[in-house]
């Protein structure tokens, strides 16, 4: 009997046991670089870019090969679009709101104050025009993304002071992404912008008076409870902050249909295990917290207005001067007042009703 004919009577379990494996597509090997903007000690953001590579190593057999590096190894924290657009690295992974300097767009790409959470987001990529917008959008910067995680709603941050007013923003220098920083700006915050691995020494130091992050998982590991004692919530800045993984669009069209399937996958994994790692982990980490000394309070009803007002202005100047934001914000914002309307009946009243119960 011959090997077709084999395979064809014995099925797949009869051809494994006479040791005869079925016939595979080789594929060349592949090595890549891939940049974060997050520092190694966060197992969540950082980690995040080593469950995607050792996925695809281990779909691969080993044949497709992604070496992570932190932010500063190859470049700095926030000179990563620039590394992906000019093929300097294959690929990076990054908050796209660090790149409002470049085009405002990108923040939709991640998150925007008060917009949408981080299932809203996953429906608008997935299943609404959120993918095909964002990518229209970074074709001009050589770049293909894939989501890769979401943080959930972040905290509002740290403060050596309380703040109960809006007039209590005045003169603060405070570390938030740069589209929070624009809203904030009006109110008489003074906006910084830094990576990660940069605050702590920061907040000790003065150079700031408040910085935010993500939420008490990562807070309560870079220290900053130790520096300030008021932890504000909610950061409505990002109600569900989107990571992506950037991939030179040269080296995207480079890879085999079976291996664009591969990353596609790893990242999807990679996008669901970044929200189940903080919601898991955050709700220990707020209880050690508050244990430690840590004074939970939230923004005021007026200093969340305030910037819900600054925002909106902000929404309307940029939809009359920029064509790239409007064309993706239009449909955003669209997508945004339906989800929330099915949400008020569903999970928002469900979730209001379980939270005021005695578990």
């Amino acid at each position: 009997m011959d090997r077709r004919s084999l395979i064809k009577n014995a099925g797949i379990a009869g051809v494994l046991a006479a040791g005869i494996a079925p016939a595979v597509h080789a594929q060349a090997a592949v090595r890549w670089r891939l940049a974060s903007s997050f520092p190694k000690s966060l197992d969540t953001i950082y980690g995040t870019a080593e469950t995607f590579a050792r996925s695809v190593s281990d779909m691969t057999g080993g044949n497709f090969q992604i070496s992570v590096h932190a932010g500063g190894e190859l470049m700095p924290a926030f000179g990563v679009v620039d590394g992906v657009q000019d093929a300097a690295i294959e690929m990076a992974h990054t908050a796209p709101y660090y790149f409002y300097g470049k085009d405002p767009t990108f923040c939709l790409g991640c998150a925007v104050p008060f917009g949408l959470n981080t299932r809203q987001m996953n429906a608008w990529m997935y299943e609404g025009n959120g993918l095909k917008l964002m990518r229209e959008f970074y074709a001009r910067y050589n770049i293909y993304n894939l989501p890769g995680g979401n943080t959930g709603a972040q905290m509002g941050g740290w403060f050596r002071k309380e703040i109960r007013s809006v007039a209590d923003l005045k003169g603060l220098k405070f570390r938030t992404n740069p589209f929070a920083g624009r809203v904030l700006e009006p109110l008489g915050v003074i906006p910084r912008s830094l990576p990660g691995a940069d605050l702590y020494p920061a907040l000790e130091k003065g150079t700031l008076d408040a910085l935010e992050w993500v939420g008490p998982y990562d807070d309560q590991k870079l220290g900053f409870n130790k520096v300030a004692q008021y932890y504000y919530y909610p950061g409505w800045w990002e109600g569900g902050a989107q990571l992506d993984f950037y991939i030179n669009t040269k080296a995207w069209e480079g890879l085999s249909a079976e291996y664009k399937a591969i990353v596609s996958a790893a990242a999807a994994q990679a996008n669901i295990g970044m929200t189940a790692k903080y919601d898991a982990r955050n709700p220990i980490a707020l209880k050690q917290l508050v244990h430690s000394g840590t004074k939970l309070r939230p923004f005021s009803k007026g200093v969340t207005e305030a910037a819900f007002k600054s925002a909106q202005q902000i929404y309307a100047d940029l939809n009359s001067t920029n064509p790239e934001w409007k064309k993706v914000y239009t449909d955003y914002a669209r997508f945004l007042a339906d989800q929330n309307a099915w949400f008020r009946f569903t999970e928002g009243s469900f979730d209001r009703f379980m939270q005021a119960q005695k578990l």
